[in-house]
């Protein structure tokens, strides 16, 4: 509390005040719906409405302040966490690499084994790489000797990724540990950004054992290289982050800042001694990752996040497969913590248990979705009210503390480096999208009612007829929702439309983030079989004529390249030329060949881009460890703050309006 009242001083006054501002006038607001507003009178189900009510609005302040109270709590440097340099009194620690796989396909298994190759350690013979495979398939199996890493196969695995977990361990004795699973490719300066932390810990455990808590894990963010569903199908890939970004980059920093980090399933480094102090990982839930972080603080470790990605997998786009995902991982989070007991548990700090009641609150939001978004359409279809307010008390009372509150949200979203990853207005975009899909699941879980099977998202995109029904709840919303607007504004003139501006001003806004949702579950044809990714590197091309010349990569993937020559435009190379190329990988030149599928031009540079066949040998390790070896810097990190929700509903309408009159235009013109 000290800390907090010292770091609250420092701020600048402006800002002390607007958060106390904030914070005091969304507190009388409370006390007012509470004692002011509830229609206690009404029948049993609009009172039990109202009631819902109040308490969705409840929660949702109380996760703002316990956001804005962690935001303030946070010094710079725990926003910056330092990476120390290894050791040089501590003994390097041996580490196991363990890449988790179930039913994944191979050739996307290919990608992770070989980057765990690559990774960078100051003693190679160190680092044990071994693919656990609950599948035990022959083909896995080969895999693994391929690349002479180990190999832990298994049958018969009734206890999901977990039993698979503690299998493998079982085998292994490194006192660090990684967990990738299948998709989640390292980077190569993985262990070198986050096995320093653990030798620092043990350095200080030896000088300082009674004012050293040990390190348990470090997690590193969850990062992936493809345009996640709403960037995708909103057309949005230059504009907004991924979705996820917000709490493995933002919120689990803050979380890491309180040194009560979330495990989140993968790109994690363990002190074996401290899982196996708490039995391995956790078999009777569906979601083991939050459950072992929490169940290591309660021993006693603490657990940091870093917030540069030191790896990157493959999110699903497809509604399906995107729906599954989150379900699972609702249920899940709801099942840990019934089994933690977070409300009561009395091993649990003050500091985790606020973290872990402000994640299950997290769950609930979509639940209080649904609730924002009936409430104004019993008023405006039916008249049912379930706040009994007068309108200029309501705007005293309400909207001071509702818009300096967002305000305030606003200002202190992603300090530092994360920066407006994510709006508020984004935010409820994406609850909305997931409301209808998710608030039962979350019941469910909450009565007991429980899903046992763990189910592994696919990451390949696949529509069908079934697919298009997914949009079936937001279109019944949306009509919904505009039927109740008409309705309520139809024949009103002067001052009932002002005293009915409350009820329009969230019609409104639930008309937008539906439209936003009817957008996404409409999809968008996927035309690129791979991600590109910007790599610069310098090689060399063979002309029609057989002479060679030097270039420069503009992008690569892993079925083509574009480049650019140094000694500009080569004019014995022409579109439909099959041509030899090779690229620099560190002091390996990769051997490729491919057709001219292109040549552009972009300012004064020409641009040829290159359909490539890789070797299936060394070359193809090389290759695929230059595309995959960083992140995709295609992708934005941060939102654009000057594109509004409102632009991209305007910019959506028009793109596909386009996209519509054009396959009109093809189909017509067939005939």
């Amino acid at each position: 509390m000290t800390l907090f009242l010292r770091k609250v001083l420092n701020m600048s006054n402006r800002r002390r005040v607007l958060y106390f501002l904030a914070i005091l006038l969304s507190v009388i607001y409370l006390l007012w719906r509470i004692f002011f507003t509830i229609p206690w009178h009404a029948n049993i189900f609009i009172l039990i409405f109202a009631l819902l009510l109040v308490i969705s609005e409840i929660l949702s302040n109380t996760t703002g302040f316990i956001l804005i109270f962690f935001r303030m709590l946070s010094t710079k440097q725990k926003w910056r966490l330092e990476m120390p340099d290894y050791s040089t009194t501590q003994p390097l620690p041996d580490v196991d690499i363990i890449i988790v796989t179930h039913n994944e396909e191979v050739d996307l298994l290919r990608k992770t084994v070989n980057a765990a190759t690559y990774i960078d350690y100051p003693d190679k013979s160190k680092v044990h790489v071994v693919i656990a495979d609950d599948g035990n398939r022959p083909e896995v199996q080969a895999l693994a000797k391929h690349y002479h890493v180990g190999y832990s196969g298994m049958e018969g695995n009734k206890q999901a990724k977990s039993g698979n977990i503690n299998n493998t361990l079982a085998k292994l004795d490194s006192p660090l540990f990684v967990i990738f699973d299948t998709d989640m490719i390292p980077f190569s300066g993985f262990l070198r950004n986050t096995v320093p932390l653990f030798t620092q810990n043990f350095q200080q455990l030896t000088d300082d054992p009674d004012h050293t808590e040990p390190l348990g894990f470090v997690q590193t963010p969850q990062s992936f290289y493809n345009a996640d569903i709403f960037q995708f199908n909103l057309f949005s890939e230059k504009i907004i982050p991924n979705e996820q970004d917000f709490f493995s980059r933002d919120i689990n920093v803050l979380n890491g800042g309180n040194k009560r980090a979330l495990f989140t399933g993968s790109n994690a480094v363990f002190l074996r001694k401290a899982v196996d102090e708490v039995g391995g990982f956790p078999t009777d839930t569906i979601t083991e990752d939050f459950e072992l972080g929490t169940m290591l603080n309660m021993a006693g470790y603490i657990s940091l996040a870093t917030k540069v990605p030191q790896s990157s997998g493959i999110t699903p786009i497809d509604m399906k497969g995107v729906i599954k995902q989150r379900t699972r991982w609702a249920r899940g989070v709801m099942q840990s913590c019934r089994n933690l007991h977070i409300f009561t548990n009395p091993k649990l700090s003050m500091m985790n248990r606020i973290i872990l009641i402000n994640t299950y609150f997290y769950w609930w939001a979509f639940f209080r979705r649904m609730i924002y978004m009936i409430a104004p359409i019993l008023y405006a279809l039916f008249k049912i009210q379930v706040v009994n307010a007068n309108f200029w008390i309501l705007m005293v009372v309400w909207a001071p503390g509702y818009f300096l509150l967002h305000y305030v949200m606003g200002d202190t979203s992603g300090m530092g480096d994360t920066a407006k990853i994510r709006n508020e207005r984004w935010g409820e975009v994406q609850e909305t999208f997931f409301a209808p899909y998710l608030f039962i699941p979350v019941i469910l879980e909450t009565l007991g009612i429980k899903a046992k099977k763990f189910k592994v998202t696919s990451k390949n995109v696949t529509y069908s007829i079934k697919d298009k029904l997914y949009i079936l709840p937001y279109l019944i919303l949306w009509t919904i929702t505009v039927v109740a607007i008409i309705k309520f504004n139809y024949g009103k003139y002067g001052s009932e439309i002002l005293v009915g501006s409350v009820i329009t001003f969230w019609l409104l806004m639930h008309f937008i983030n539906l439209s936003m949702c009817l957008f996404i579950s409409m999809g968008r044809p996927v035309y690129r079989k791979n991600e590109r990714f910007i790599r610069q590197v310098p090689g060399k091309v063979q002309d029609d004529a057989g002479k060679w010349h030097k270039m420069v990569t503009e992008d690569v993937s892993e079925g083509g390249i574009a480049f650019t020559t140094t000694d500009g435009p080569v004019d014995k190379i022409k579109t439909g030329d099959t041509i030899k190329l090779t690229v620099a990988h560190g002091k390996f030149d990769v051997q490729l060949s491919g057709k001219v599928a292109r040549i552009s031009q972009r300012g004064n540079n020409t641009i040829y881009s290159v359909q490539v066949q890789v070797p299936p040998d060394e070359n193809r390790d090389h290759y695929l460890q230059l595309i995959y070896d960083g992140a995709n810097k295609t992708l934005p990190r941060v939102q654009d703050t000057w594109v509004t929700p409102f632009d991209e509903l305007y910019m959506n309408l028009i793109v596909r309006a386009r996209t519509y009159e054009r396959n009109w235009s093809r189909r017509f013109n067939r005939f």
